[in-house]
């Protein structure tokens, strides 16, 4: 584990590292490990990022800003963000971990992150962990159109199907690549009454049928949402 790495990517440095090694370390590895500091890192998360939101999308509502930062607080975006910064080369995981590919897997990169946001936020207060979200959140952020809603793609179709009313989309995976631990999932996302099909990829189900659902919806007639 190269703890300097880590803190360029960060852009702070720790002066108690013994926080940052925490935040990296597996359940399987051993204790301490990082359950207790995702649990912090959770809260420290949702309020930056509704510190950020609040300030840059003044326009929006409550409700519209809980949706805005829902889309942004989630796995697939801090396991975008982690592997971004490739925190999964770090982490410290158990044999078992190791071998089934654990430091590629979603919700392990997920978990780590936010443990590293409480990690900053143990060894120099909320401020210095609030500066590493933003920095991190940064593009992510800056490609929000408040004019949408916020909600994900699969949330959107189904709610446009309801105003139709038509029949619910269907999923169903039908395709499976690559090793337990670079895995692939390819989905399709059927509209039957609009005889559309598309299919998406991604690295779990969840976020391929994100992607189903967002090609489907480039489908739709606009006019006619």
């Amino acid at each position: 584990m190269k703890l300097k790495a880590v803190e360029a990517s960060l852009g702070h440095q720790f002066t108690r590292p013994e926080f940052l090694r925490q935040a990296l370390t597996h359940r399987s590895f051993g204790v301490p490990h990082n359950e207790r500091l995702e649990f912090l890192g959770d809260s420290i998360l949702n309020c930056a990022i509704a510190h950020a939101l609040f300030l840059r999308y003044a326009e929006c509502n409550e409700g519209e800003l809980s949706r805005l930062r829902a889309s942004l607080v989630r796995q697939e975006t801090l396991a975008e963000i982690a592997l971004s910064i490739r925190l999964g080369e770090h982490l410290r995981l158990g044999e078992g971990e190791l071998k089934s590919g654990g430091f590629s897997r979603p919700s392990t990169l997920a978990d780590a992150l936010e443990a590293v946001f409480a990690a900053v936020f143990l060894d120099a207060g909320f401020i210095a962990a609030q500066q590493v979200i933003d920095r991190l959140f940064a593009p992510w952020i800056l490609r929000i159109d408040p004019r949408k809603s916020g909600k994900d793609p699969k949330t959107t179709l189904q709610e446009l199907m309801q105003r139709r009313q038509l029949s619910l989309p269907s999923y169903s995976l039908i395709n499976l690549h690559g090793e337990a631990h670079a895995q692939e999932f390819e989905v399709s996302c059927a509209v039957a009454a609009l005889n559309i099909l598309c299919v998406g990829k991604g690295s779990s189900r969840r976020i391929a049928e994100q992607e189903a659902a967002r090609l489907v919806l480039t489908r739709i007639d606009p006019i006619k949402k």
